[in-house]
């Protein structure tokens, strides 16, 4: 059915009102201008970009490794000082025991050495005097040699003379010119003991007992040598 004018106007009004009704309340619910959008985005990426990134599986293995190795590396460093200062304390104990040793050792050299210098300064100051004696010797030769030889050196006096010249004043070598009871090389030799050292067994005992001393610290000494070289 037609409308009146009226009518037609009236519900062209409401229809407007409600039509600018809801475009305010769409304006109110939307943000008012892009700053503030902006704005607001911002804020939530900084947020998001300040919280430290987790690990990722991999890094945290090698961080473990290399956390393993360093460990490692400070036990081994640690075993081999302790390693170097055990040898160098051995290596000094072993020096000190050998410095010990060896003056243990020299020590014991020197007392022997001063023993058996006082022993033989002994035996020379017992066979002086007889040397030194000017008093006449009578007897055999051996009975001779008993009045002059020390009586702890007698037998080894004996066992040479007996084998160089069996007791015979004026024995005589035919290939060496030896002499006398002790064969002197030469023979004149044993004029330091006395002119008469051709036929005074005592002049020839006292230069060999000199000989034997001075050569062979005594003549048990002389003696052993003689045992080896049928010489002395």
């Amino acid at each position: 059915m037609p409308l009146s004018h009226a009518r037609r106007n009236s519900l062209i009004t409401g229809v407007t009102t409600i039509a600018l009704a809801g475009a305010a309340t769409l304006s109110l619910a939307l943000p008012q201008d892009s700053g503030t959008a902006a704005a607001a985005t911002t804020v939530t990426s900084a947020s998001v970009d300040a919280l430290p990134a987790a690990p990722t599986a991999e890094e945290s293995a090698q961080a473990e490794a290399d956390a393993a190795a360093k460990q490692q590396a400070e036990a081994d460093a640690a075993a081999a000082q302790a390693a170097q200062a055990q040898a160098d304390a051995d290596a000094k104990a072993q020096a000190d025991a050998a410095s010990a040793q060896a003056q243990a050792q020299a020590k014991a050299q020197a007392e022997a050495k001063a023993k058996a210098d006082a022993a033989a300064a002994a035996s020379r100051s017992q066979q002086r005097p007889a040397l030194n004696s000017g008093s006449a010797f009578t007897g055999t030769p051996q009975q001779i040699a008993a009045q002059i030889v020390p009586a702890g050196q007698l037998q080894c006096f004996n066992n040479i003379i007996e084998r160089e010249s069996n007791w015979k004043v004026t024995a005589t070598n035919p290939s060496s010119g030896a002499y006398g009871l002790v064969q002197a090389l030469p023979g004149s030799k044993m004029a330091a003991a006395g002119a008469d050292w051709r036929t005074n067994p005592a002049t020839q005992i006292k230069w060999g007992l000199s000989y034997m001393n001075a050569t062979y610290g005594s003549p048990c000494g002389a003696w052993k040598f003689w045992q080896v070289h049928h010489a002395y």
